[in-house]
């Protein structure tokens, strides 16, 4: 098909979940990179009633063959990934309790519009092809579930930080106080003066063995 009708499918069968579509030039530009590949091929050219005329794409038995190793490999091996959400929690000590659960439960909020969508019915298609927004669905879920209970906690006060919390808690696991902390990082930067010294008087006396024997050459 063309990319226009494929743009159409994509939204019409939910899988804008997983493939941003947005922007028809995203749809032109991943079929110029799978066809600069060789995983797609022309087959041949269409034209509709005002419309102008169109390319019509087919997959590459190399596009197959690429297709199925993915394939292999995301379904079986969990990928190591980064996304910002983790790394925004393990930084949330930086905000006020209260400010943190103010936030979570905003992300409740957004999270139960999400999964209206996903668990929105797609009359005539099979489950099969629709795993990828039952596997989705039940994410959120879970994800939903756990910010209750956090956000919960922080409420009545089981989950709560302060300042001075966190500046004893940093004390404990380095054991020592900031100030000798800051102290030893300075000193590790400078080397003492010995040492300095020391290798300036070694490399002097290289200098003049150097000399010593220019001058026993020229003798």
């Amino acid at each position: 098909m063309h990319p226009y009708r494929m743009q159409a499918l994509i939204k019409e069968r939910g899988k804008d979940q997983i493939a941003n579509v947005a922007q028809r030039n995203s749809v032109y530009q991943a079929i110029h990179s799978l066809r600069r590949a060789g995983l797609i091929a022309a087959r041949e050219t269409s034209r509709e009633e005002r419309f102008p005329e169109r390319t019509v794409y087919e997959v590459t038995d190399e596009g197959r063959r690429t297709l199925r190793s993915w394939m292999a490999e995301v379904l079986s091996t969990p990928a190591r990934e980064f996304p910002d959400f983790p790394a925004a929690l393990s930084l949330m000590a930086g905000l006020e309790p209260g400010e943190a659960r103010t936030l979570l439960e905003a992300r409740v909020a957004a999270l139960q519009a999400r999964l209206e969508e996903l668990e929105r019915p797609y009359p005539r298609v099979p489950r099969l092809f629709l795993l990828e927004s039952e596997y989705l669905a039940a994410v959120v879920r879970a994800e939903i579930k756990w910010l209750r209970a956090v956000a919960s906690d922080l409420r009545d006060g089981r989950l709560t930080w302060s300042e001075e919390w966190i500046r004893q808690v940093a004390q404990e696991l380095t054991g020592e106080p900031p100030t000798r902390q800051r102290s030893r990082r300075g000193a590790e930067a400078r080397p003492a003066r010995s040492s300095i010294d020391g290798k300036r008087a070694a490399e002097g006396r290289k200098t003049g063995r150097r000399r010593q024997r220019r001058a026993a050459r020229s003798g």
